[in-house]
């Protein structure tokens, strides 16, 4: 059985406010404090699989969403609650 996940990839590109990019390593990190090594597109492609196709619950979600103060995510600053995860990229090379 082949698994959604291993399907060909599709790069996207995204622009959304600091702070829900903020979020969402704050996910990865919630999810690594679970004992789950994974990564923010994979977040990502959960919650939109666990996103409903209703029409009036997206509507919902959306009318939630764009209602949000703009210090509705502050607290998760102060998340040290949670393991620090590295994030992915080029590495820097140090020279002794």
């Amino acid at each position: 059985m082949e698994l959604l996940r291993h399907q060909q990839r599709l790069a996207t590109s995204v622009s959304w406010p600091t702070d829900i990019d903020r979020r969402l390593s704050i996910l990865v990190r919630a999810a690594a404090a679970a004992g789950e090594r994974t990564s923010r597109a994979e977040i990502l492609a959960a919650l939109v699989t666990a996103a409903e196709v209703e029409p009036e619950q997206l509507a919902s979600l959306l009318r939630r969403y764009r209602r949000l103060p703009a210090d509705a995510l502050a607290e998760d600053e102060a998340r040290d609650d949670l393991p620090v995860v590295p994030t992915p990229g080029p590495r820097r090379i140090t020279h002794s």
